[in-house]
């Protein structure tokens, strides 16, 4: 076991009583006191922090918004599908409660409504546009990393839990993925920060015993479920076994405190759930993704079980392997390993030798919160790694807060270590051997991206851990050598996904499925895309998010433009599914100008057709067969009543290009029949695009 300083003494100083700046003595109270001592305390610290500390949090904030917000205008709609519902959603209070599409409220979107209203809150206030509806989102990136700070600096006590909390900040700040994410609409933004509010009262729960602390936790997962369903319940598995095992209290108690936390999971989960379920099928949206209209299909299937076995042919697990074939090494590979991978070892490393560290002693707390983030670690690896539906790297950006953690914890571990136990020194410099080493193998894996900076690492390494070993040879000058070995093998660790994580700024988002790092980096299989960016740019072409079709097309390219390839699979109602099947400007005026006052401008296949005429006109447009353009969301009844009744004059179909059923669906042969083709020439179009005029 390593021998323990005071609680209040920093990394590497021996225990003496407060002085100097952060001692409480007479008049300090009243110096403090007022706007000014409060001003004090944000930006200089409490009295016994360390003077590097606050202001070392301030900078690490500084650079997430930098590395969030810098030149997010540029990002446009980002990805459409959700952009469109929330223009929606200004437009129309029951489409925004409903997260509908359309601002007719045909359909949802395939996810709960919570991040929309996030991000649609601000749209309605100031108006739609690409700052009030992505700064929410930076926003919320950076507040994540000001969570994970305070909730690490909880975890040890005095300089260690600052220093520790520095590092794991500045570890999630730069990883790639999330620097990605955060510049996007897709929800994971906003279920991060909620799961790592919970992680921090799940944490302060286990410590004080209290059933409202650990109350609030549950709540705060259930409102991520609101944001992307199943996913938010990963960290349950370390959350409550860590509560029942660890907190304060009999186990009867522990047990009615769980039950109390289940409670609040429940309400907090299922409330938005119970009342669109109750709601009249008839006088609410389509719930789109589901196969029978009911949220609960959706919870279950296609953001469920569909996304780990992969079943139900697309439909939340067509078994797109957008991060790479299934299998313990996804997370390594050519796609995932710029995005997530870079401080994965060295977790791993700090994860197991911390729990020894710790196994006696002191330090509770922090042996409860490498339990907390390494169990939050496992469970995301093992269904992040093995899952066989539709994976996008993206999703990873969960792993952050704990892969950030635990580096923090383990690095500050690793340091009390090697200071003062023979036995364990060799943990930090083996650790960041180990860690070197991976990042010169994924930066040589890309040798056009920075082609020097390998080299930098793999030398900065090298030195690093031969300082860190030297240092223990001698009592003379040790301390300052191993300290500067340290800082340069800090630098060599982060520099990796530092250079990844600049990318993103130098292009505009790929909003569907936003990736960090050079061009070939990310996507189906590492597939390779153009990148306006320069050497530290790019951006990738993938297929939005639930989907089983093809990619989106090259960076910048709109994903309704153009093809991939020649095998482009269909949807329900006969369009191509997203690229060829779109709208020319041509018979989206000519639809404007015969609308003659119907809800909808026109219904079309699949949502991300209508995504870019919503997000183009203003106006609402059916999309009939959901996201995928498989859902059953139109019958010939439905369509009967909405013609009849004057709401919609215009349908697009196939044309005779076939759908999945040969072009034969009921809907299509009903449209045929009973409405009449609209010719290119009527609208100026110079081919025909199967659009028919009912009623």
């Amino acid at each position: 076991m390593i021998t323990h300083t005071s609680p209040e003494a920093g990394p590497g100083a021996p225990a003496q009583p407060q002085s100097g700046r952060h001692a409480a003595g007479p008049g300090r109270a009243g110096r403090d006191g007022g706007l000014g001592g409060v001003a004090r305390r944000a930006f200089l610290g409490r009295p016994g922090d360390p003077r590097w500390a606050r202001p070392g949090l301030w900078g690490v904030l500084a650079l997430a918004t930098v590395l969030y917000v810098w030149a997010l205008g540029r990002n446009g709609h980002a990805n459409e599908y959700y952009a469109a519902a929330i223009l929606s959603g200004t437009q129309s209070w029951k489409a925004f409660f409903f997260g509908a599409l359309d601002a007719g409220s045909f359909i949802t979107v395939d996810k709960p409504p919570l991040a929309l209203w996030v991000m649609g809150l601000p749209a309605r206030i100031f108006g739609f546009g690409t700052w009030s509806m992505l700064l929410p989102q930076a926003v919320a990136g950076v507040a994540a990393v000001a969570v994970l700070h305070s909730a690490v600096r909880r975890a040890m006590p005095g300089g260690y839990g600052h220093a520790a909390a520095l590092v794991a900040a500045l570890a999630m700040t730069l990883t790639p993925i999330t620097v990605a994410i955060n510049r996007d609409n897709n929800p994971d933004t906003l279920l991060v920060l909620l799961l790592v509010l919970a992680a921090w009262f799940c944490q302060e729960a286990v410590r004080t015993g209290r059933t409202r602390t650990l109350v609030v936790s549950a709540a705060l997962v259930g409102l991520a479920f609101n944001t992307k369903m199943l996913q938010a319940y990963l960290v349950l598995p370390a959350f409550a076994p860590l509560y029942l095992v660890m907190a304060p209290g009999t186990l009867p108690r522990r047990l009615g405190r769980l039950l109390a936390a289940g409670a609040s999971l429940v309400v907090f989960s299922a409330w938005w759930m119970v009342i669109v379920d109750l709601w009249p099928a008839s006088d609410r949206p389509y719930i789109g993704g589901s196969t029978d209209n009911s949220v609960w299909d959706l919870v279950i299937g296609y953001n469920g079980l569909g996304r780990i076995f992969g079943n139900g042919g697309g439909r939340g697990g067509g078994g797109m392997g957008f991060g790479g074939e299934a299998g313990a090494g996804r997370l390594f590979n050519d796609t995932m390993a710029g995005q997530i991978s870079w401080l994965l070892p060295f977790a791993v490393i700090a994860l197991i030798t911390g729990l020894a560290l710790t196994a006696r002693g002191p330090l509770r707390d922090t042996r409860v919160a490498l339990l907390l983030w390494g169990g939050w670690l496992a469970v995301h690896y093992v269904v992040f790694s093995f899952s066989n539906g539709t994976f996008h790297p993206y999703y990873s950006t969960a792993m952050a807060p704990a892969v950030a953690a635990l580096t923090g914890l383990g690095g500050v571990l690793g340091w009390r270590a090697y200071r003062h136990s023979r036995a364990w020194s060799w943990v930090l410099p083996a650790g960041g051997a180990v860690t070197g080493a991976w990042a010169f193998t994924v930066l040589r894996r890309g040798t056009d991206f920075v082609p020097w900076l390998a080299w930098a690492v793999a030398a900065i390494t090298v030195t690093a851990v031969a300082g860190l070993c030297l240092a223990r040879l001698g009592p003379r000058l040790r301390l300052r050598i191993a300290a500067v070995a340290l800082t340069a093998g800090l630098a060599a660790c982060l520099a990796g996904p530092a250079a990844y994580a600049l990318t993103p700024l130098g292009s505009a988002v790929n909003g569907t499925n936003p990736t960090a790092g050079p061009a070939g980096s990310g996507g189906l299989g590492g597939m390779r895309g153009g990148s306006p960016g320069g050497s530290l740019g790019g951006t990738r072409g993938e297929a939005p998010e639930g989907d089983g079709g093809p990619p989106g097309g090259a960076p910048g390219q709109n994903p309704q433009q153009g093809t991939t390839g020649d095998a482009v699979p269909r949807t329900r109602y006969g369009l191509p599914a997203g690229p060829g099947g779109a709208m020319d400007q041509q018979m989206i005026e000519y639809l404007r100008r015969n609308r003659d006052g119907a809800t909808w401008l026109v219904a079309v296949s699949s949502a991300r057709d209508a995504s870019a005429a919503i997000l183009s006109t203003g106006l609402p447009v059916i999309a009939m067969g959901g996201f995928t353009g498989s859902d059953p969301a139109m019958t010939v009844d439905r369509l009967d009543e909405l013609v009849s009744s004057g709401r919609l004059r215009y349908v697009m179909t196939g044309g005779g290009r076939g759908g999945p059923d040969g072009g034969g669906s009921q809907v299509t042969e009903w449209v045929r029949a009973n409405c009449t083709a609209v010719t290119a020439s009527e609208y100026g179009g110079s081919t025909d695009q199967s659009l028919y005029r009912c009623g």
